[in-house]
């Protein structure tokens, strides 16, 4: 997975600028922020590669995942625990994010821990230490960002 940041220049010289008339790109990453608190940088890519290439197709790609995690019938805190342990079950990189999602939410360490828990009588080991490797990876990045900044 690549997490180096996302280099609009160099997309904008290559490919061309995003044009996305629906949205900014600034617009369209709010609701990633209030999701995790930044936009990841494979989101990033989409907007800049699919924004200049078919703003069409990226206005229906954000329709359809806005209709599709934000239920009327769900909360989400149970959309976030539900797509954790799907992405787990695939073993998916992207379960951190959503694992993230989940503990912004308002889950916690335990109801997290029971959908690893779930996971494993399906998937096994590889998905107990999936699991448990994002959880502590979860609980160093919260430790991190609740710690006070460094004197200069």
């Amino acid at each position: 997975m690549s997490t180096a940041p996302v280099d609009k220049a160099l997309i904008a010289s290559a490919i061309g600028r995003y044009a996305d008339g629906q949205a900014s790109e600034a617009e369209r990453g709010q609701i990633y922020r209030e999701l995790l608190g930044f936009v990841p940088p494979r989101i990033q890519a989409r907007f800049a590669v699919t924004g200049a290439l078919d703003p069409a197709m990226l206005d229906l790609q954000e329709q359809a995942r806005n209709h599709a995690m934000y239920p009327d019938c769900l909360d989400q805190k149970t959309v976030q625990m539900l797509l954790f342990g799907m992405l787990l079950m695939d073993l998916n990189d992207a379960a951190t994010m959503h694992g993230l999602a989940a503990r912004r939410a308002g889950v916690s360490w335990e109801q997290l821990q029971a959908v690893v828990s779930l996971c494993y009588l399906f998937r096994g080991l590889s998905a107990a230490n999936r699991g448990a490797d994002i959880l502590a990876d979860l609980a160093r990045r919260e430790q991190l960002a609740a710690a006070p900044p460094a004197a200069p």
